[in-house]
């Protein structure tokens, strides 16, 4: 029996212990609900004992366990490689908009509709009929190479203790490449790739005055007013063409190549819909030089996220207000580094903030690296190859703008990502009736079995 075949034959029995694990609330962000994570990985770990994985572990963490798995190839000259997820989901609130129960998963329509049916367990899930299929077509006992799954159970609440895990177990997942499944593809009709993700860093600035509001008839205009600072720093954060000032801030990043910049046009995007999907933005706006895009998947931002300072209560008060502060947010691409650009804020600030005001930047942790894999890697041309095979059609590359723990696994791991997922931009993750494409869900599962033997010739 071919992949096809077999995924066909197994789709009611995948989908019924698919639904099983979606019925469990593991919510890593409600602390009522650690023991139902806890049963989360422990129903996955049953699940993969029962599938014939060798190997299948429980690991504990400074918080909510994981679940690792490994299938060995049959040749032990043959590459690694480590499947990466999450078994844990967001809350469900608010609950009323839910057209059914989030814990009860409901087929409708070619859909299956529940909390984690797309972020991230149904996509991790379609891994393990891929291995399955794949060795059912080929007749043999093992995959091709290597398999290790390794599935989070705390990445919807930041992943705080996954680089530690990653480095207690780094001999256990040496592998040659990452696969991850926790993305989307641009559309049901036009498969894609992930070929990067967008890293983060925020602060906080304050601006400090006089020791005391002022009355501003007896000392405005006479003494800085740190909300007028504020306004002429933040409007000094980008020039006019919409570029990032902060000294130093593009030295890093990697350029777009012309065949990406290619590709993405490509891509069948309106741009009048997606102001729609924008909260009905009036306009697209950003770095000039670049489409909407590729703004939003290649190339960094500076983003005011919050202002406020002096009196916002109703009525006047003619002060000079004592402070200013404001929340900031930088999106960093591929070659930056969140704690460079720290440092070159602040920087910045110092440098910028005028006489007789004070100013203080406060950084809330080391932020989130980006992430990138050249469309020309093995291991992305070789995943192209297998979605290609089981979507029979032209694959395509996009970036998200989102971020994420990859680049610990990157990094740690020293080991290329390579992104395979079925999930779709309507998908509503994170938000009441979440669902998934069930059709994708088993293309995703052929997609996954021919990975294997793909990489197992790419990566040698």
């Amino acid at each position: 029996m071919d992949v096809a075949g077999y995924i066909e034959d197994d789709r009611e029995r995948f989908l019924a212990a698919l639904k099983e694990w979606l019925a469990i609330p593991s919510v890593s962000g409600d602390p009522a609900r650690a023991g139902d994570v806890r049963r989360s990985a422990e129903w996955l770990a049953a699940y993969l004992r029962g599938q014939g994985w060798p190997t299948v572990e429980v690991w504990e963490t400074g918080g909510l366990p994981a679940v690792f798995a490994e299938w060995p190839a049959a040749d032990p000259a043959a590459p690694s490689v480590v499947v990466y997820g999450h078994h844990d989901v967001q809350p469900v609130e608010p609950l009323e908009e839910w057209d059914t129960d989030p814990f009860e998963p409901v087929e409708r329509d070619g859909r299956l509709y529940g909390r984690g049916t797309s972020d991230d367990k149904g996509q991790v899930f379609f891994h393990t009929l891929g291995v399955r299929a794949g060795m059912a077509a080929s007749g043999a006992a093992a995959p091709p190479v290597t398999v290790k799954l390794l599935v989070e159970g705390e990445e919807e609440s930041g992943s705080v203790h996954f680089a530690e895990l990653l480095r207690a177990h780094r001999d256990r997942l040496a592998c040659d490449a990452v696969v991850i499944s926790d993305t989307t593809m641009w559309s049901a009709d036009v498969p894609s790739m992930c070929t990067g993700m967008r890293g983060l860093t925020e602060a906080e600035l304050t601006l400090h005055g006089p020791d005391t509001d002022l009355h501003s008839g007896s000392f405005g205009g006479a003494v800085p007013n740190p909300l007028h600072a504020m306004a002429a720093l933040l409007a000094a954060l980008h020039d006019e063409q919409g570029r990032v000032t902060l000294p130093g801030f593009y030295d890093d990043v990697i350029p777009l190549t012309g065949e990406e910049r290619e590709l993405f046009a490509r891509l069948p995007f309106d741009e009048a819909s997606w102001l729609e999907t924008a909260g009905n933005s009036l306009a697209a706006a950003g770095e000039a030089g670049y489409t909407t895009l590729e703004r939003i998947w290649a190339r960094p931002t500076a983003e005011v996220n919050g202002m406020w300072g002096g009196h916002t209560g109703p009525g006047g008060k003619t002060i000079v207000p004592r402070s200013a502060h404001a929340k900031l947010s930088f999106r960093l691409v591929a070659g930056q580094d969140p704690v460079k650009v720290q440092a070159q804020f602040e920087k910045w600030v110092e440098a910028n903030t005028p006489p007789g005001v004070r100013a203080q930047v406060t950084i809330p942790g080391g932020g989130v690296r980006p992430c990138f894999s050249p469309i020309d890697s093995p291991g992305v041309a070789a995943a192209r190859r297998a979605m290609e095979r089981a979507f029979g059609t032209e694959v395509l590359f996009t970036r998200e703008g989102g971020s994420g723990p990859e680049a610990d696994l990157a990094d740690i791991l020293d080991a290329p990502l390579v992104f395979v997922a079925v999930g779709l931009n309507d998908d509503r993750i994170h938000a009441p009736n979440e669902k998934v494409e069930t059709r994708l869900l088993l293309k995703g599962a052929e997609a996954a079995a021919y990975l294997w033997d793909e990489l197992s010739e790419a990566l040698r």
